[in-house]
């Protein structure tokens, strides 16, 4: 993830890069979210985001937004680092919130039950 710009991140790039960026997001998307859920106030969108993005008939671009707006919250370096208490995400929800508004239309109801019962689980953990 080191070699994505930031005016690059909502570009769904080529196959083999969506590949290693799911690969990726899906390695550490959730001992990220674990960390810090309790202080973004997104965590519903973006795990709803990641069942999005790892669902199989997501068409590819969509994936492809998904995971680079996931890839970009996991990233240890930040635009604004993350441990600033609030301010440090919100550039996270900037880019989520844009990825959002694209992929919209493929974010289906089911995706955010996942999220609410996964949430549920990491609160009970």
């Amino acid at each position: 993830m080191d070699d994505v710009k930031i005016g690059e991140i909502l570009l769904p790039g080529e196959p083999d890069k969506q590949e290693e960026r799911e690969h990726e997001v899906r390695a550490k998307f959730w001992p990220k979210m674990k960390r810090v859920m309790s202080k973004v106030p997104f965590a519903r969108d973006a795990v709803a985001a990641y069942y999005c993005a790892t669902d199989r008939n997501t068409p590819f671009r969509a994936k492809g937004v998904l995971l680079a707006a996931l890839g970009y919250f996991i990233m240890p370096m930040d635009v604004v680092p993350d441990v600033f208490a609030v301010i440090g995400f919100t550039d996270d929800i900037a880019v989520l919130t844009a990825a959002l508004a694209m992929v919209r239309a493929h974010i289906r109801m089911e995706h955010y039950e996942a999220a609410d019962a996964a949430i549920d689980a990491l609160k009970t953990e």
